[in-house]
Order: structure tokens, then C-alpha cells, then sequence
């Protein structure tokens, strides 16, 4: 009996990236005023940004309902896999709550991980499941090692804009105003499944110092298991300056650094010109 993986979008691997992998991706729904967009089947990163910058609202976005995970269970229960579903935080979204309800109907089939976590928080422990995979463990033994990583995930991003925040209604207009005079560039964590501001700094070359602090505050890189970057907008560049800044922390681990742009769940809220940092705590 095989195991087949199933991950929401907000984890923003792309379909190209989910064919490859064999896995199946369940799209949350992205509403700019009254248009509704199936993520990433209906709206690209791109055309997201573009959008996001041209409009004066923030656009929303909505969970997954429990009839679409049934409707991508059903396939490939009939086919007899069993089913490892990972959603973004429970603290963040009722996508986690869908995903349960839709497999109450086939106890010891589906198996839902909450990931306290998103964006690429979600992808590598959806890569850790697939090396768990391939050590033959069966769909209830994967679930229960993922369940016991999620609390060794950190997400670090740094943000290049205040202005997202105060769309959103997460700091004041003053606060936004001050922070650009300055040159204020916040980082954001994910902290029991929830998004917290872990420190701030002045300048992109004091906030790349602030985020390779924190990196090692939280105990350091475990380059035994996946790890990624990101970054959101049009652009890579503050990214591949990050990198440059920092090349000394990966080039004795790897030779390769996975980079992957940051969809429209986080988006909305950071905007364009944010990096970040997945990885799991040594």
C-alpha cells in the first residue's frame, strides 16, 4: 500500500513542483474585491504581485473547504494509498480543521499534520516527509515523526516594507510612517503557530546582521534536513544580497541553495521585498 501526500497552498509549491514531487496541492482562494482566484491554478506569484501593488485594499484570502480536500482524497483512496495531509498553522487558518473533517469518514486512511507553520515552513516538512517516505515508513508512522518536527521548524523573514502591516491593521498608520522615515526593517517568526515580530533593525544591511543573529540564537541550521529560502515580490535581489552577506553560513554545508518565492497568504501581509529563511532547529 502506497502513501500519497497531500499539501494546501499556502505551502507555495507550485504545480509544476507538486507533479514533479507526486504529490497533490489544494488550492486556498485568493479574493481581490469581488473576483475570486483558486491559488496558484488561477493567479501565478507574478500576477499576484502585480496586482497586490497596484491596488489600494488588501486582497483576502480564504481556507480550504472541507469538500475540496474530500474531493482530492477520493482519487486516491480508490486507488488504496493511504493519505499524509499538511496544512498551514491551525492557529492561522480553519484549512487544518477542513482537512480533519474531511477524513473523518476514513479512520486509518488520512492522516492530517498540522504544521504550525507556513509558506516554506510547510515545504520542508513536506521534503523531511518524502526522504521519511522513501525509509519505507507507512502513512501513521510518517505522521507521527512529522508531528514531533513541526515544534523544530523555524521560519525567520525579513521585511522590507511597513506598509503591508498597516493595510492590514497590524501596526498603526504613525508606527508605518516612523518605520519608513527610519528605515525600519522588521523580522517575522512563526511562534507557536502564530506570526510574531522577533526583532527590528535599521537598513537592509543591519536587518540581513539581525536575521543571522536570530538564525543562530534559535541553535543554528540542521543542514541534515531540508531547508529553504524565499523571497516575495517581482524582484530576488535584497535575497541574493542576503545570500552574498551571509555565504559563509551555507557554503561549508551545501552547494546548492533551494529558492522558492512567497505566495499570496503571506503576501498579503509583508508585500513585496521580504526574505526568508525555513529550516529546522539542530
Amino acid at each position: 500500500m502506497a502513501v500519497h501526500f497531500i499539501i494546501d497552498s499556502a505551502s507555495d509549491i507550485t504545480p509544476e513542483e507538486a507533479n514533479a514531487l507526486g504529490i497533490t496541492t489544494v488550492p486556498l482562494k485568493v479574493v481581490f474585491g469581488t473576483t475570486e482566484y483558486s491559488d496558484k491554478i488561477d493567479m501565478t506569484h507574478t500576477e499576484f504581485y502585480e496586482r497586490l501593488i497596484e491596488s489600494d485594499v488588501l486582497p483576502t484570502t480564504c481556507q480550504v473547504p472541507p469538500a475540496d480536500f474530500a474531493q482530492a482524497y477520493a482519487p486516491i483512496l480508490e486507488q488504496g494509498d493511504d493519505i499524509v495531509v499538511i496544512t498551514l498553522s491551525s492557529k492561522l487558518s480553519g484549512t487544518y480543521q477542513s482537512a480533519v473533517i474531511a477524513a473523518m469518514d476514513h479512520p486509518g486512511r488520512i492522516f492530517v499534520v498540522d504544521s504550525l507553520s507556513v509558506c516554506i515552513g510547510e515545504r520542508i516538512l513536506l521534503e523531511y516527509g518524502l526522504t521519511l517516505l522513501e525509509q519505507g515508513l507507512s502513512a501513521e508512522e510518517i505522521f507521527r515523526a512529522l508531528t514531533e518536527q513541526t515544534g523544530k521548524i523555524r521560519v525567520l523573514a525579513l521585511l522590507d516594507t511597513l506598509e503591508y502591516l498597516k493595510k492590514g491593521g497590524r501596526i498603526s498608520a504613525a508606527t508605518a510612517l516612523a518605520g519608513s522615515l527610519l528605515s525600519i526593517k522588521p523580522v517575522v517568526t512563526m511562534e507557536d503557530g502564530l506570526i510574531v515580530m522577533a526583532g527590528k533593525a535599521r537598513g537592509s544591511k543591519q536587518g540581513n546582521n539581525l536575521l543571522r543573529q536570530l538564525i543562530e540564537k534559535s541553535g543554528g541550521i540542521d543542514f541534515q534536513k531540508p531547508f529553504a529560502l524565499a523571497y516575495s515580490g517581482l524582484s530576488d535581489a535584497l535575497l541574493e544580497k542576503y545570500i552574498t552577506d551571509s555565504m559563509d553560513l551555507w557554503k561549508s554545508h551545501t552547494d546548492h541553495l533551494p529558492i522558492s518565492t512567497v505566495g499570496c497568504v503571506i503576501g498579503t501581509h509583508v508585500g513585496p521585498g521580504a526574505i526568508a529563511v525555513g529550516f529546522f532547529v539542530k
